[in-house]
């Protein structure tokens, strides 16, 4: 089994790539989708949250708005959120290893893969890029989303020429969708030959 990992930038289109791999029949982690389950409605991290950002909950689980502002500008909030919301990725994630464990290749999703030290649970990484103009024209797109909340999260990644430089695939999604698919293909292509190997 390869693992493999998929991340990129916010706004770079890494969801759409998730779905194409997904419909290649590369059995998928969301790790974003892990979160707000676990952060949902009854989900299990809400109370651990809420003890620790009071005023961050409600009936419907998190507020990602108002944990957002609680721990954004505070690198010591963040860390204590992330000392929470990781080991319960982490088995959400290993949950899935074993529900698919015949599968010859899996793919995780993981926006924070490089900043989290992710890259040491999977064999191989592959980057979802566009260019910045790109970027933040789809970022901006979004409700709610200011320059200042972009440049807030932009500051928290590693830069995208860092993360390309890192990858061992590089998939770009500032092009036609029948190109970024066809860059899909050719990672399970590629992985599929080295597991044959």
């Amino acid at each position: 089994m390869i693992r493999l990992g998929l991340t990129g930038s916010i706004g770079m289109g890494k969801s759409t790539v998730a779905a194409m791999f997904a419909e290649a029949g590369i059995p998928v982690f969301d790790a974003d989708a892990a979160v707000h389950r676990l952060q949902g409605p009854a989900g299990r991290l809400v109370a651990a949250i809420e003890a620790a950002f009071p005023d961050t909950t409600g009936a419907e689980g998190v507020d990602r708005t108002a944990l957002g502002e609680a721990v954004l500008a505070d690198p010591a909030a963040l860390r204590r959120l992330e000392a929470i919301v990781h080991p319960a990725v982490a088995e959400e994630r290993a949950a899935f290893v074993r529900d698919h464990g015949s599968a010859p290749i899996l793919l995780f999703d993981v926006p924070l893969l490089y900043e989290t030290g992710g890259e040491a649970y999977v064999d191989k990484v592959a980057v979802v890029s566009a260019s910045a103009e790109v970027q933040r024209e789809r970022v901006l797109a979004r409700a709610g989303m200011t320059p200042a909340r972009l440049e807030a999260i932009l500051a928290r990644q590693l830069p995208d020429a860092e993360k390309r430089a890192r990858a061992d695939f590089v998939i770009p999604t500032d092009v036609p969708l029948a190109e970024t698919r066809a860059a899909v293909h050719r990672v399970i292509a590629c992985l599929s030959g080295s597991y044959g190997e």
